[in-house]
């Protein structure tokens, strides 16, 4: 197999998207060099170490831990274009003018490796016109690779060709966005703003119209475009704040100059139009999150919106009717049809704009995408949407949909008057009653059923992505199944290595997880190559099922779930000494119970995106499942292994992780919190997670794995617990922590030193998990904690600090 090696990344740009993709490149441990022009005052590189330090401050964060900036060499055009020699990928991510990318092309071109790979980051402007200012040697090696923002987080990147991009060079460039950046990607046409920016800024335009058409507010507006309608919370209105005003102003700017009447024609180019209430904002300089006003402003705390009538801002707020809400959680069909036939104004709005969007998206399918799964796809990951509009509609009813939209159309209520293409009625979408079907989905300019791509990445994927339509083997049924309840399943994909997938409510952990759990450690001991935790969707676990519990304990009081907890850490243990390799695949948050559960497994495979410590304190607790056992067993470990007697500097990093309730904010931060370990695996793609824990399973156990055997460990003893104790009043008397705080933190202390001991005495793993479930259980009968719980089971928001 001929593989395309990324060993060093050049990316020409430290703006915003540039520096951000740096960043997440150094995220996954691929080295680069960060271009930008040379600094008119101070420092030559002073642009591009300007960036990195603006890396540090971006909420959410573009990086994952900021040891990895140092894998970022800062340069500048005038000194360093020699470093492009050792680039085997060079991503260009200057501002969106023509001219400035063109004269940079000819300014590097010389000094790019022969095999390297070029690919510019243009939001929306022609691949093939950019290409005219390489050389003719270097065209072939040329694409478009478009990512979106943030690029750590948006699954999204669109790769476009020019009619001169080597077929081989863009399937090398797939793969490694694929299995080494974790992205998903679309292949799009080279047309003006490709795929997702081409119908999402239309579908947003879409909406901003029909918002003035009926009258409704921004805040209004968003709460009826956002998760009621599956699509990003943040709706339509924020989404633009967010993205920036003026960058939207500019993805409709090319729009309208290359979609005009005597360019590329489209039947829809009236309706991008600027709405002036944007050209206005854009005007005043608010753009936006970045200058901190758009079509919303933060006031202290609270959120206020524009009111165009008086351009003041005044309280937002406003939510869709009750009605409206209940239409919403019906079925498709049936929600579509309450909608187009409402008089309410809310409804007639969300029926209009998502009309368009399905026209749009028929109208145009064959010149910007490959098939209809690349317009699905691209709006699911590149615009938060839950279902893309081919999905939906098809969902909704093929034929009836497209009645509805062509009489909407006859009778002048649409964007545009063009008639629905003649596939939509006639021919073999039709008659499969949509376009995504198991054969593949349709592709208008071929006038066929196109399947999903072979290349080898994709072999990784066990459960890829789906789109509604197109079946495929679902994961809640696959492979043999040897035991379902109503909170897991244990299944085999393979008849090799059992799977324990967790299928409840957050992956809560209750009796059903541990009676499968016992179950999958019988099996596997019995006759399989090991045991994987794994669920096809996240989170991993959110901890342990409290709701559950509530019954018992207020029958029984603590004494009733002291049974419980013992039975938690029992499986924990022997989770822990398995007579087979038992692998935890996270993905999301791995919190409370379930951050107990994965570290006891012998190893992790950790999607990026995975977010694990022990968070108990928050609802005046602590942990009960051995995650204290493990805090001090690995102290003592580290401590051994380093020479050193000084076992409380070895455990104040675990002590402080659990006390303060410390979550890893991706898989390398909660590595460096101690709950991933060296030998544990960083995926970057969410949908290779089984499949690389399935392999380590099978590496494991053909390498003779063997459990760890039960050892004693020296604890910090009650020398420890006093440090602690004097540090924690400390930070209470200076207000930092509250008295109940204290008393959670006390009780830590006293498990992961071990009690009422000597410093450097000798404790089992099973003596420390009693000292656990001792203080757990008393912490339940504690009113302060009892309010905590209550808090969090009534759906509060933030834990009650008492």
């Amino acid at each position: 197999m001929n593989r395309f090696n990324v060993r060093k990344v050049a990316v020409l740009g430290a703006g915003v998207m540039g520096a951000q993709i740096a960043a997440h490149l150094v995220n996954v441990r691929v080295p680069v060099v960060l271009f930008d022009l040379p600094a008119k005052e101070g420092p030559a590189n002073g642009v591009a170490l300007k960036a990195l330090e603006g890396l540090k401050k971006l909420k959410p964060s573009p990086i994952g831990v900021a040891d990895e900036l140092s894998l970022i060499t800062p340069a500048n055009y005038g000194e360093h274009l020699d470093l492009l020699a050792g680039c085997d990928l060079v991503i260009e991510a200057i501002a969106e003018r023509m001219d400035w990318k063109q004269a940079l092309y000819a300014q590097v071109a010389a000094h790019i490796a022969p095999h390297a790979i070029v690919a510019s980051n243009t939001s929306g402007l022609s691949i093939g016109a950019l290409a005219q200012a390489l050389p003719e040697a270097l065209r072939p090696r040329f694409c478009g690779i478009h990512f979106f923002n943030p690029p750590r987080y948006m699954q999204l990147v669109e790769l476009i060709p020019t009619a001169d991009t080597d077929a081989g060079i863009l399937d090398a460039l797939e793969t490694f966005a694929t299995r080494t950046l974790g992205k998903g990607v679309v292949r799009a046409k080279d047309t003006p703003n490709f795929i997702a920016n081409r119908v999402g800024i239309a579908g947003m335009l879409s909406t901003m119209q029909e918002a003035q058409r009926y009258g409704l507010g921004f805040d209004l507006v968003d709460d009826l475009t956002g998760k009621k309608l599956g699509r990003a919370s943040s709706g339509t209105f924020r989404t633009a704040d967010v993205v920036g005003l003026d960058t939207m102003a500019h993805v409709i700017r090319t729009m309208q100059e290359t979609l005009g009447p005597g360019r590329t024609e489209d039947p829809f180019h009236a309706s991008y139009a600027t709405p002036p209430v944007l050209a206005g904002l854009i005007a005043a300089g608010a753009l936006g999150q970045k200058t901190k006003a758009g079509f919303f402003k933060k006031v202290g705390k609270d959120i206020l919106r524009l009111d165009p009538a008086t351009q003041q801002y005044v309280p937002a707020g406003a939510k869709a009717e009750p009605i409206i809400d209940r239409i919403l959680k019906k079925p498709a069909a049936e929600r579509l049809k309450l909608l187009r036939e409402s008089s309410h104004p809310q409804a007639q709005f969300l029926w209009a704009i998502l009309r368009n969007a399905f026209h749009y998206a028929a109208v145009h399918l064959a010149s910007i995408a490959d098939s209809a799964r690349e317009v699905d796809l691209a709006m699911r990951w590149g615009f938060g949407m839950k279902q893309g509009p081919f999905e939906l509609w098809q969902e909704a009813g093929w034929a009836q949909v497209a009645q509805w939209v062509a009489e909407d159309i006859a009778a002048g209520k649409a964007l545009s008057d063009a008639p629905l293409p003649g596939w939509v009625s006639a021919g073999p979408v039709a008659e499969r009653g949509g376009v995504h079907t198991p054969e593949g989905s349709w592709s208008a300019a071929e006038g066929r059923f196109v399947p999903r791509s072979t290349l080898p990445v994709y072999a990784r994927q066990r459960f890829p992505e789906r789109l509604g339509g197109e079946g495929g083997e679902d994961p809640r049924k696959a492979g043999t199944e040897l035991l379902k309840n109503e909170e897991a399943r244990l299944w085999t994909p393979d008849g090799q290595v059992l799977v324990l997938s967790l299928t409840g409510k957050m992956h809560l952990i209750g009796d059903g997880v541990l009676d499968a759990l016992e179950r999958g450690l019988d099996e596997a001991e019995r006759g399989h190559a090991g045991l994987v935790i794994w669920s096809p969707d996240e989170p991993f676990s959110a901890g342990a099922n409290l709701e559950a519990l509530l019954p018992v304990f207020m029958k029984q009081g603590a004494k009733g779930i002291e049974p419980v907890v013992r039975r938690l850490q029992e499986l924990v243990l022997r989770l822990r000494h398995a007579q087979v390799p038992t692998v935890a695949a996270i993905r999301g948050m791995a919190l409370g119970g379930g951050c107990e559960l994965a570290v006891a497994c012998a190893r992790r495979v950790a999607h990026l995106e995975s977010y694990v410590g022990l968070v108990e304190v928050g609802v005046g607790l602590i942990p009960g499942g051995g995650g204290l056992t493990y805090i001090a067993r690995r102290a003592a470990e580290q401590a051994l292994a380093a020479g050193s007697t000084d076992w409380l500097a070895f455990l104040k990093d675990g002590f402080l992780a659990a006390a303060m309730a410390k979550v890893g904010t991706s898989a390398l931060e909660s590595r460096q919190l101690g709950y991933l370990l060296p030998e544990d695996v960083v995926i970057a793609h969410r949908d290779e997670l089984l499949h690389v824990a399935l392999q380590q399973v099978h590496a494991m156990a053909e390498a003779n794995w063997r459990p760890p055997v039960e050892r004693l460990f020296p604890v910090a003893g009650r020398e420890g617990i006093a440090t602690i104790q004097a540090q924690l009043v400390g930070m209470r008397d200076g207000g930092l922590i509250t008295a109940h705080d204290l008393h959670l933190g006390l009780q830590i202390a006293q498990v992961v030193c071990g009690g009422d001991v000597d410093a450097g005495s000798l404790v089992s793993e099973r003596y420390l998990m009693t000292l656990e479930r001792q203080r757990f259980c008393a912490l339940l009968e504690h009113p302060k904690t009892q309010a905590r719980v209550m808090s969090l089971l009534q759906g509060g928001g933030r834990p009650v600090r008492n």
